[in-house]
């Protein structure tokens, strides 16, 4: 390989990226080249000053693979017009027909070439080989990296939905229960793992920089905001450009979108591995129509494999929303509102047929009727030997919600703070009343921080200006007319230790802030919807709150404020516990007639309690089967805590970065200082010049924010792996051991089985880059078990001396390498075949679910099941032709001591 003028047709290697294979050259101008990697998938453009790129040029002697035909001794090369072709045993072979496959990490050649490398390198990239293959296969890549505490439902519905290929679920966790960081969990593990490479999230606008924040210091990822500037800043350099496919993960609101009709068809022209949707229950559909935001993510939905809904109130809009959501993640399960309700009548039978599965008891004749009359294949199913948990699957996939949507509830878990709700009767003007009691409140709680939520903006200017004119205090607004920068920056006031006391919100206070520093919340007037009233509190209660939260509920007797009061403390007790079922509640209570107050509250207490029943003997229940998880998650936190508390993975970290130049400095248990030092590479641009602290205790990392969290999936930790396993450092070394025993001279090498195809088929989920250590003598013995070698101590040596003799470059190194080649063969079919039976696996389990739906769903056709078998076909042709690169050798001279 060697530099050469571009012209179009060549084959050119890519040195950071050298598991792309063999590219060739489609087009080259005086500053850019494009390059075409057929084997997996890949078009790149490069800049002609900078480009990572060698051209290819083998020599006499070298044997190749050729496309379609058998592999080529090289005889002859000819050139001309800057192409080569290959000649040898009667063949001519134009550079276009090598293989895309072909690898270019040739340690070989180094070392024959007497380049060789400090011995501890070698020792670093071996460590490395192996310790990527175990972060690659880990269970839990993706879920380490978060700044976040561990908590179990969170982390199981995380591990089960990104474990799935493309997933598409509901996120519908009650408020505070974590949604977002479970969306986040989710989103972190597919990018990490290549399949949500473009990311487009939507979020209502007040949030915007809430996630942004979110994502950035919790998750390390950094996303664009988009906003109609933005889009015209892009446009204004290129007018044919898609301004959404200037970056890979774009941040923005439905409204900036809708508020521009000209940027619809661009996003969704850009081509998203992952759409989010923030508050999804402002998606308004109905069987005779649909709003502009509803139709804009319906589409959004169809052409994006994977999509995750957040919501904390799913059925707010009534059945016919929840049902509407639903039908934007899985159309084809969900197209029939009429079967849909007629199925909810089953639930109860349902949620009783698991509980006897999970026991180990037989179902019910009546049971298996029921469900033979929706599908035999489930009844048959059922009526088979298969295991538990698949049955309880096969249940859960065909009534309810099945694997779509996942909700927790206070009453599921445990662990969370009191609610006191604190109602007071006032007399006189409502407003003045109202004011004179919150002043005399803000004086009993003179050290307190006070958050304060009312339904509209003038109000919101009404309070403040009262009291600004009666008490001196610190107060901080936050409404819907005020910037987003505005309300971050008045957020954050509140947040601070000496900031304001008292935060004054209108509504839109009530959605996705997270206020749990506070534990006084002053409902100044009440929502209308209990559900509205739910999110209000859910401001501060929170997963994370300690204390007691209060809820100070003013009213004035006889007026409104007295009715509503009182419907939710005695009739609902929806202040001090969270309320199930409210749309159902509600639409009951609306039916009734009654003739007082007390009527009224004794009539909601029992609609309350028999709702509740309800819920829990049917909707409830099969939620809560459906999102629990299982004692996988016992498994999933220990391995977690594992990676967590590993000094030695934390050693190995500190060892790679100080080999790229980085200075690292101890500042306390676990934590260090990293500056630039002589960083001898530009793949820590995040790392700012007078440094940042980390640490690697993620108890440290949550109480100090200002310490950066480091883990195995912290992008300076897979820029340094990838760095250093893509170029050459270590992988050609020549040392000296010293030992009893005879002259001798050994090789050592450490080969990779990886495969080469499209990120789109995830085949690293199958069989990541697995190394295989192989040593062998000048006698062709198979030393690869010998112990003593792997403590041996190794010092430099004369390499020259010995690698400038013609007979050990040109015989004994080629035939200790052919042996080395031949002891990894029946290795790398033992991988293969592990890999293919995870394939195998996989895919039985995907067929089966899917055969389930068509048994159900007539619009699930032979193609779709088709489809699915080809995939797992082609995945199994893929491993079975992953390829073994040698990636490094190391030359041992030995001699006695």
């Amino acid at each position: 390989m060697s530099d050469q003028r571009p012209v179009p047709g060549q084959r050119w290697v890519s040195q950071t990226e050298p598991e792309l294979g063999l590219g060739v050259l489609l087009e080259a101008d005086k500053d850019k080249i494009t390059l075409l990697f057929a084997a997996a998938g890949e078009k790149r453009i490069y800049s002609l000053e900078s480009a990572p790129l060698l051209r290819v040029i083998f020599k006499k002697g070298d044997t190749v693979d050729v496309d379609g035909e058998l592999p080529l001794t090289i005889e002859k090369v000819t050139q001309a017009d800057g192409l080569l072709t290959y000649e040898g045993s009667g063949r001519t072979i134009p550079e276009g027909k090598l293989s895309d496959s072909i690898s270019f990490s040739k340690p070989e050649e180094r070392l024959q070439q007497g380049q060789v490398d400090d011995l501890r390198t070698f020792e670093l990239r071996a460590e490395t080989l192996i310790r990527s293959r175990k972060i690659l296969s880990s269970e839990v890549r993706g879920l380490l990296g978060g700044r976040i505490d561990l908590i179990p439902h969170q982390i199981s519905i995380a591990q089960d939905v990104s474990s799935r290929p493309h997933p598409r679920v509901l996120l519908a966790d009650e408020v505070g229960l974590g949604k977002t960081i479970e969306a986040c969990l989710i989103l972190h593990r597919l990018q990490l793992t290549g399949r949500a490479e473009r990311v487009l999230i939507l979020v209502p606008e007040p949030l915007i920089h809430q996630w942004f924040v979110e994502l950035l210091r919790r998750f390390n990822l950094l996303f664009a905001l988009f906003d109609e500037e933005r889009c015209q800043s892009i446009v204004a350099n290129d007018p044919t450009a898609n301004p959404f496919a200037d970056s890979q993960l774009v941040l923005c609101s439905v409204d900036f979108l809708l508020e521009n009709p000209k940027r619809i068809p661009q996003v969704i022209d850009a081509n998203w591995d992952l759409l989010i949707v923030d508050e999804a229950h402002h998606l308004e559909w109905t069987p005779d129509e649909s709003s502009e935001g509803y139709e804009l993510v319906e589409t959004l939905a169809l052409v994006t494999p994977s999509v995750l809904l957040l919501t904390a109130t799913p059925q707010q809009l009534g059945v016919e929303g929840h049902f509407a959501r639903l039908r934007l993640l899985d159309p084809e399960r969900y197209n029939s509102l009429h079967d849909f309700l007629t199925e909810s009548n089953n639930y109860e039978t349902v949620a009783d047929a698991v509980d006897l599965i999970a026991a180990g008891k037989p179902l019910k004749p009546e049971m298996i009727s029921t469900f033979e009359k929706r599908s035999e294949h489930l009844a048959k199913r059922l009526r088979s030997s298969c295991s538990a948990d698949e049955k309880v699957r096969d249940l859960l996939d065909s009534f309810g919600t099945g694997r779509v949507m996942f909700r927790n509830t206070r009453k599921q878990l445990s662990g969370f703070p009191e609610r006191k709700a604190h109602l007071v009767e006032l007399e006189g003007d409502e407003f003045e009343a109202k004011i004179d009691w919150l002043i005399s409140l803000l004086s009993k709680l003179p050290n307190e921080k006070v958050l304060l939520i009312c339904k509209t903006i003038d109000l919101v200017e009404q309070i403040s200006e009262a009291l600004r004119d009666r008490i001196m205090l610190k107060t901080a607004l936050f409404h819907e007319e005020f910037s987003l920068l505005q309300r971050d920056r008045n957020a954050a006031y509140f947040a601070e230790e000496d900031g304001a006391r008292l935060l004054i919100c209108s509504e839109i206070g009530s959605e996705g802030r997270n206020f749990q520093f506070s534990h006084h919340l002053v409902l100044f007037d009440l929502p209308e919807n209990p559900e509205l009233l739910e999110q209000r509190i859910g401001r501060l209660d929170r997963i994370g709150q300690t204390e007691t939260i209060n809820i100070h509920v003013p009213y004035v007797r006889g007026e409104r404020s007295e009715r509503y009061a009182r419907w939710y403390h005695e009739g609902l007790n929806a202040f001090e516990k969270n309320l199930q079922g409210a749309q159902q509640l509600v639409k009951k209570l609306q039916q009734l007639k009654t003739d007082t107050l007390a009527d009224f509250i004794t009539a909601s207490q029992e609609l309350r309690a028999e709702t509740e029943q309800e819920m829990e003997r049917g909707y409830d229940r099969l939620l809560a089967l459906a999102s629990r998880g299982d004692s996988s998650v016992d498994e999933l936190l220990e391995e977690l805590d594992e990676w967590d508390c590993a000094t030695d993975f934390e050693d190995w970290i500190l060892r790679l970065f100080d080999h790229f130049g980085l200075h690292v400095e101890e500042h306390g248990q676990r934590t260090y200082g990293l500056h630039p030092g002589n960083v001898i590479t530009d793949a820590f641009p995040d790392l700012p010049e007078d440094g940042m602290q980390v640490t690697f205790d993620r108890r440290i990392a949550l109480s100090r924010e200002e310490i950066t969290f480091m883990s195995a999936d912290h992008p300076m930790v897979v820029s340094a792996v990838d760095l250093l396993l893509s170029g050459e450092d270590g992988n050609s070394v020549f040392g000296v051991w010293e030992a009893a025993g005879e002259r001798s001279v050994i090789l050592e090498a450490y080969f990779v089985v990886e495969t080469v195809a499209p990120k789109g088929l995830q085949a690293d989920r199958f069989l990541p880059p697995t190394p295989i250590r192989v040593v062998t003598d000048i006698s062709d013995r198979d030393l690869s078990k010998d112990r003593s070698l792997l403590f041996a101590t190794l010092r430099k040596g004369a390499h020259a001396k010995i690698l400038s003799q013609p007979k050990v470059t040109q015989v004994i190194l080629p035939k200790m390498l052919k042996q080395l080649e031949g002891l990894t063969k029946g290795r790398r079919e033992e991988i293969i075949a592990k890999g293919n039976k995870r394939v195998v696996a996989h895919f039985r389990k995907e067929l089966e679910r899917l055969k389930n739906l068509a048994a159900l769903n007539p619009e699930i056709t032979q193609d779709d099941l088709d489809r699915l078998r080809e995939r797992g076909r082609e995945l199994e042709e893929v491993l079975q032709g992953a390829r073994i690169r040698l990636d490094s050798l190391r030359m041992i001279y030995k001699t006695p001591a």
